[in-house]
């Protein structure tokens, strides 16, 4: 996709049009996934004798036009350390206005797990990359999750946050 956003509609009788589960979490206030956790986001989790700051990890999202585009992408991505992991989702279908037209894809979407620090980076290098005139990229800060996971996330990423610029 070049560009363009998800939103959220109701149908008549107040019942809202189906989304994918991750979807419909985001459109979820903050409180009521407080509530349905039963720990609040701003208290960190401690793993392995180190707690988690909330948002010091992201997930990044970026659609590609095929399979071989995003595997490039991806491989590079995690070789760069700018990524811990990146899962490919594939045949998603994208719907969007492009330069006054509509539009309607199919297009591999990649879900990237990184630091929130290097996300200016990850988006930088995508760009150099993509084969789109404007390429997605969104990033979405992690609040909660389990603990040595994203405590791995920062490990795998450690050495590229220290370091000031990455080269495409």
């Amino acid at each position: 996709m070049r560009g363009g956003r998800a939103s959220a509609a109701l149908l008549g009788g107040g019942m809202p049009v189906l989304l994918p589960v991750a979807s419909r979490l985001l459109l979820l206030p903050r409180a009521l996934l407080t509530m349905a956790s039963g720990s609040p986001p701003s208290q960190p989790t401690t793993a392995s004798g180190s707690s988690y700051v909330p948002g010091s990890v992201s997930a990044a999202f970026v659609t590609c036009p095929n399979e071989k585009v995003a595997k490039e992408i991806a491989r590079a991505l995690v070789e760069k350390r700018l990524a811990a992991c990146v899962n490919l989702i594939p045949q998603i279908t994208s719907i969007y206005e492009w330069k006054g037209e509509m539009e309607e894809d199919s297009e591999v979407l990649m879900m990237i797990k990184t630091q929130s620090s290097l996300v200016p980076a990850l988006t930088d290098f995508v760009r150099s990359v993509h084969p789109y005139e404007v390429a997605e990229v969104i990033a979405l800060p992690v609040e909660q999750g389990n603990s040595p996971y994203l405590h791995w996330v920062r490990q795998v990423t450690e050495s590229v946050s220290d370091s000031s610029t990455v080269q495409p």
